[in-house]
């Protein structure tokens, strides 16, 4: 289950906000009470024991409820959208993530819940600007440069001979090695914050070939790890 709180700069944006999750499948709820497990004396509240996603709107900061829910211990995803509220210890203070409109299409399907963890391993060039939500950003400028060799500069991480130009590069394999460790190490830590969906990416000038590269080869390694699933994305290279 995932319960995403919206705060808003003005009450239009937080109901177009929540609208947006609606349409991700996430269910409108009122009151803290409508995602909260179970109480230990075995009263219920009115969605006690139900599954699924769910999204709330705050007003005015929301800085009560959530400290509410701090105290109860449930566990949310804050988001604001728009400006500052101005409103101390509510949504733009404290927010997971603070998104403009033409970011919570987007946002909702990346916060809906998963029972397995989701890595996303994604490729970006730095020209056409860097992903803004990435668990690890990983610059692989520092490796040569396939542009420059006359044979691969039409081609893509793709394309083998890429890979191979890209792999020989022994700072490369030792990069990977230190970044499949970091991410065998933070998915559990992850997901004991309830996120299930990270994102590791590596960027390069335009996107095309040493980010290319560096993604796909984490990804064929964390698919060998069981029990989550791993996402190979490339941002800047046409299919």
């Amino acid at each position: 289950m995932t319960l995403v709180i919206v705060g808003a700069s003005s009450e239009q944006r937080m109901q177009d906000a929540i609208s947006a999750f609606e349409a991700a499948g996430f269910r409108r709820i009122r009151e803290l009470d409508g995602a909260a497990p179970s109480p230990p004396d075995g009263g219920t509240s009115p969605q006690a024991g139900k599954m699924g996603d769910f999204v709330l709107g705050v007003s005015d900061g929301g800085a009560e409820m959530l400290r509410e829910a701090d105290r109860r211990g449930i566990k949310y995803v804050l988001v604001h959208d728009g400006e500052d509220d101005h409103h101390a210890g509510g949504s733009f203070e404290r927010a997971h993530h603070r998104i403009e409109a033409g970011q919570r299409d987007e946002l909702a399907q990346h916060l809906r819940g998963r029972e397995r963890p989701l890595v996303t391993c994604l490729a970006f060039g730095y020209k056409n600007g860097a992903p803004a939500d990435a668990a690890l950003l990983v610059d692989a400028r520092f490796l040569d440069n396939p542009y420059w060799v006359p044979e691969l500069r039409p081609l893509s991480g793709r394309d083998q001979a890429v890979t191979k130009y890209v792999m020989q590069q022994p700072a490369a394999g030792r990069l990977l090695d230190d970044v499949q460790r970091m991410v065998r190490d933070l998915l559990p830590l992850y997901e004991e914050k309830g996120r299930m969906h990270i994102v590791v990416a590596f960027g390069c000038t335009g996107g095309q070939h040493r980010s290319v590269v560096l993604a796909s080869e984490l990804a064929t390694r964390l698919r060998e790890i069981e029990g989550i699933d791993v996402d190979f994305v490339t941002r800047d290279v046409d299919d």
